[in-house]
């Protein structure tokens, strides 16, 4: 039982004004004041401009007067000082595939559904959200369709009903005869008067063309799937700039991942994939991309990633960190040493990504793995920040191994300041940025995910 939504903000006003947010930075306005008025166990995260994915575990529906509570608060956040109506929330509720579609609608197509025409897409459940109304709104063409038609037939018989004469209302309009005698006798008509006068001959009507057979509709080819992956802006906290991007399943922002191998290792060929086309695009930094620790040790799982990192070109190996996620705490030094084998001929550098920040990294030989990077998975931020304190107590471990520390999944400016304070390397993560759609271009391109909500 888990209610899926996807939320896009729609402008309906001009430029911006003096002290307004401006609509560049709404995204990040926007995404931080969700995740502060979307707590857990509830998630939610951006997954396209001005679109974000909205998820509760506990319900089947979401209810529209909270999103109607949130698109007032949004406004005013936005627009300080001016009257309600200056934006608009468009929710729709469907299952992922569905959700991830609609986040994928351009402006023009929001639009067509605020009209109640509907889009060629997965149906579900739309509501158009204001600061003072909630209204619903048909998702698909069909359902518009149908619902046209049904309005139509009732237009008509209403106008039906208000024209039919019946034998009561012809009663009433009927003229009373009059009884009075006239005045004057009445004069004969003379032979001529009394022939009727030739009533004058109608023009044949012309016969009614069979009106032109309707044009079909144009097909409205349905907007591409939005991409099933996103890039986490991977930060140095001592540099105080980015280094890289980190690959991630935009899946991951409405519910945890799988456990089954079969499907993790489709989701990791789905980034290697991915990352392979931003290698000719993307000329910035490290780039990280996720194995799953237990397909490292199967054989068809390894002859599947073998297959995919054939086609990586070989002057990009220096950049590239191969992230093994699902580490168990006691990991056998035999299998990270042959996983080392397996991917050094494509991948520089290797993290293992672990969840027990007390990982006995001194059992490690030297030179085995490039980094540990700890996966904070608290429900709540005081777990999260113990988690944090136990992994940086190791700090001198680390150092003796030559193993830099890193945090991932950091969801907030105090964890990222207990990160910095306890000398933790690198971090990522939605404090850190939210889920791009393009690998970072630059050291500095892009802004903490904690100064936007300053």
């Amino acid at each position: 039982m888990t209610a899926i939504c996807c939320l896009r903000i729609l402008f309906t006003v001009g430029e911006s004004q003096p002290g307004e947010v401006p609509k560049h930075k709404a995204q990040g306005v926007a995404d931080a004041f969700l995740k502060a008025r979307w707590r857990k166990p509830r998630k939610c995260g951006a997954v396209a401009p001005l679109a974000f994915v909205l998820a509760d575990n506990r319900v089947e529906t979401l209810n529209p007067t909270e999103m109607q509570a949130l698109a007032a608060e949004l406004e005013k956040v936005l627009f300080p000082g001016r009257p309600i109506g200056q934006i608009a929330l468009m929710t729709f509720e469907g299952d992922e595939q569905a959700v991830l579609q609609f986040a994928a609608l351009s402006q023009a197509e929001l639009a067509g559904l605020m009209a109640g025409e509907g889009y060629e897409g997965p149906a579900g459940r739309v509501h158009v959200v204001t600061a003072d109304s909630v209204e619903p709104r048909p998702s698909t063409r069909a359902e518009a369709k149908t619902l046209a038609e049904d309005k139509a037939s009732a237009k008509k018989q209403g106008l039906t009903a208000a024209t039919t004469v019946t034998p009561e209302r012809a009663a009433k309009a009927a003229a009373p005869v009059s009884t009075i005698p006239t005045a004057e006798p009445i004069k004969p008509v003379s032979a001529e008067a009394a022939q009727p006068a030739t009533a004058p001959v109608a023009p044949e009507k012309p016969k009614a063309q069979p009106a032109p057979a309707p044009k079909p509709a144009a097909k409205v080819a349905p907007p591409p799937p939005p991409a099933e992956t996103g890039w986490w802006g991977v930060y140095d906290l001592a540099l105080g700039a980015f280094v890289g991007s980190a690959i991630g399943m935009r899946s991951d922002l409405i519910g945890p991942p799988p456990e089954d191998d079969a499907k993790l290792l489709k989701r990791d060929l789905i980034c290697l994939t991915d990352t392979q086309a931003a290698l000719k695009t993307a000329a910035f930094g490290e780039i990280h991309v996720p194995f799953g620790f237990w397909n490292l040790t199967t054989p068809a799982s390894q002859d599947a990633y073998k297959s995919r990192l054939s086609r990586y070109p070989l002057d990009q190996q220096p950049r590239l960190t191969a992230t093994i996620y699902a580490t168990p705490r006691e990991a056998s030094i035999g299998m990270l040493q042959q996983m080392r084998l397996l991917l050094k001929s494509s991948f520089s550098r290797m993290d293992v990504q672990v969840t027990d920040p007390t990982f006995p990294i001194s059992g490690l030989p030297p030179e085995l793995v490039d980094s540990i990077t700890l996966v904070l998975n608290g429900e709540t931020e005081h777990d999260r920040l113990k988690q944090i304190l136990k992994f940086v107590e190791r700090k001198a471990a680390y150092v003796a191994k030559d193993v830099a520390q890193a945090v991932a999944n950091v969801g907030s400016s105090v964890e990222l300041e207990a990160c910095k304070a306890g000398g933790i390397a690198i971090v990522r993560g939605p404090a850190v940025t939210e889920l791009l759609d393009k690998p970072v271009a630059s050291p500095d391109g892009a802004t903490l995910a904690a100064a936007n909500a300053a």
